[in-house]
């Protein structure tokens, strides 16, 4: 008996033991429960709340609170149509009712537990993932700039229009670039820039459809697509009147500035029928538009790329060409026309083509310098120089300056400048060298004058002004250059003797430059009567023309001072003509 209530006595205690191991499992349970940083409710089959947490407590109240009001009953419809179908479902649920939008991951799972069917739910606060995979999205398909679609975004919307053209459909596709924009950075600075290409994309979006869009492709490039058009009148209209839009001036900074977009267009179906086609040919009528007067518009034609195929080839060849060092130069001199000294040469870069034929610069320096080329090319001039040295001390003597062009581009360009510098250093004798550069290097804020020309001026370097007269010159303006040699562009030389208001601007360059201690020189000078007007009515010294001599290869510096002869022998023989001063010749140009 005894031993028998013993043994009930450790089953009870056992029990009791088991009973309280139990409740405060099942405590630390309802904590667990209650404190999961996931909101977690239990609904049984009429939809009513059988257990929630708090995180779900505090989503739930915010949800209540909600202008929505709807979010609750929307959920509750969710849960019964999950408990109805018996599959499980994951949403996104979006709770407005918070300072800033809440995103939630839920997961409902039915359950049957004790003969009753439950549903489980479990809420994870997702805002912060939405909100990064948002920046990420309008990081790939808006530009942070102007807030514009980028190039993707506008190519798979006109995919998605070709894609689904049932053979009726018609839309513009329009090129625009800013015209000069780098020009406007460089004197402005980057910051307004920026400025201009975000109101620049404001003016242009002004008047869009919704069904329209514009995109901004690369830094001062947009492209811009006109869904649906009924005829190409309707689209020339539109785009007259975004460029008389942007012909207004732009308020930026405290700067007033002018800007112009030059824009091409292409048609579908007519001008393609796809995009990277319709893209192509757009881009194909813009440049012809840069090549004119910039600032206005037009549309592609088959004409366009047969000019786009032969430039490509232009391209090419001149890569080509650099690569394979196939340029040369000819020489020009200076000459004092009252002395008949040589007092200096120009080295004027030439192209050999493929089959050796020389090509002028005009063919190919723009483009050079629309490529990139432009610096590696004036490299290739001066080892030109550099080589052919001997030749040119033999044949103009070894005190003749050497002038080297320099493109408006370059000279603003401090980088390049000083190694251009540190190359002529190089040389070992760079103060044979002058530089002629256009007025506009020292006109823009490029600080040429103040940063790199005394790079140039501690090593003896000369600075020549060349065409000068067609650029931003101004009498004003001059007085504040410092150069050595200002020339006179042909276009006043030209005929001087016959045009009497290009004198009185010729005696005023003449003046000013004579005060400012600047050599003045003559360039173009062709006939005689040319020649004549400058020795009898100027105080100029120095021209420099094909009267004298035509640029003069390499291989024909030997020759130069018999064909020099000849031709003061054939103008030695000419009559001298009345009511001007008769000329001689006599003798050679002086080495």
């Amino acid at each position: 008996m005894h031993s028998s209530n013993k043994r009930d006595f450790h089953a009870t205690a056992t029990q009791v033991g088991d009973e309280s191991i139990f409740e405060s499992e099942l405590n630390i349970l309802r904590d667990v429960f209650k404190l999961l940083p996931a909101g977690v409710t239990v609904q049984d089959e009429a939809g009513e709340f059988v257990l929630m947490n708090e995180a779900a407590a505090d989503l739930l109240q915010t949800a209540a609170m909600a202008p929505a009001a709807s979010q609750l009953n929307d959920r509750r419809e969710t849960c019964l149509e999950v408990l109805r179908t018996g599959r499980p479902a994951v949403l996104e649920e979006t709770i407005a009712g918070s300072p800033t939008k809440r995103v939630f991951l839920t997961s409902h799972r039915p359950v049957r537990i004790a003969e009753r069917n439950f549903l489980i739910s479990s809420s994870a606060d997702i805002t912060e993932q939405k909100v990064f995979e948002e920046h990420l999205f309008r990081s790939a398909y808006y530009d942070e700039l102007t807030g514009l679609p980028t190039r993707r975004v506008i190519e798979h919307r006109v995919n998605s229009l070709l894609k689904y053209d049932n053979g009726q459909g018609r839309f513009a596709l329009a090129f625009l670039d800013v015209d000069n924009f780098k020009h406007i950075n460089d004197y402005y600075g980057h910051p307004v820039g920026d400025a201009l290409l975000a109101e620049i994309a404001r003016r242009v979006g002004l008047d869009l459809r919704e069904s329209d869009i514009l995109s901004r492709i690369s830094g001062d490039e947009f492209m811009l697509l006109l869904n649906p058009i009924e005829s190409e009148s309707e689209v020339t209209e539109f785009i007259r009147f975004i460029l008389q839009r942007l012909k207004s001036p732009f308020f930026i900074d405290q700067s007033e500035i002018f800007a112009s977009t030059s824009i091409g267009v292409s048609l579908y179906p007519e001008h393609g029928c796809s995009y990277e086609e319709l893209r192509q040919n757009a881009d194909i009528a813009m440049y012809r538009v840069k090549n004119g007067s910039k600032g206005a518009a037009a549309f592609f034609d088959a004409g366009m790329e047969r000019e786009a195929l032969a430039r490509m080839k232009v391209e090419q060849a001149l890569r080509v060409a650099i690569l394979e060092k196939r340029f040369c130069c000819a020489f020009q001199p200076k000459v004092d026309i009252r002395t008949q000294d040589i007092i200096g040469v120009e080295a004027l870069v030439r192209l050999r083509d493929d089959e050796g034929v020389i090509q002028a610069p005009s063919t190919f320096i723009n483009l050079a310098t629309e490529l990139g080329l432009i610096d590696e090319l004036t490299h290739l001039v001066l080892a030109e120089i550099v080589k052919s040295i001997d030749l040119i001390n033999e044949n103009f003597g070894p005190d003749t300056t050497i002038s080297m062009n320099v493109a408006a581009k370059q000279a603003g360009n401090l980088e390049f400048m000083r190694l251009f510098a540190q190359a002529i250093e190089a040389t070992g004798f760079p103060k044979r060298f002058m530089i002629e550069v256009t007025e506009d290097a020292f006109i823009t804020k490029t600080h040429f004058q103040d940063e790199i020309l005394p790079i140039f001026r501690k090593l003896g370097v000369k600075i020549s002004i060349d065409d000068f007269g067609i650029g931003y010159s101004s009498l004003s303006a001059l007085a504040d250059i410092t150069a050595d040699e200002i020339k006179i562009d042909r276009s006043f030389i030209t005929d001087i003797h016959k045009r009497p208001r290009s004198q009185g601007i010729l005696h005023a360059i003449e003046s000013l430059s004579e005060a400012l201690g600047m050599t003045v020189i003559a360039e173009g000078l062709e006939n005689f009567e040319e020649l004549a007007y400058l020795q009898a009515a100027t105080r100029i010294r120095y021209a420099q023309g094909y009267y004298f001599s035509k640029p003069i290869f390499l291989e024909d510096l030997k020759l130069a001072t018999p064909r020099a002869s000849e031709a003061r022998a054939s103008f030695a023989s000419r009559p001298a003509q009345e009511n001007r001063p008769a000329y001689s010749r006599n003798g050679s140009y002086r080495r």
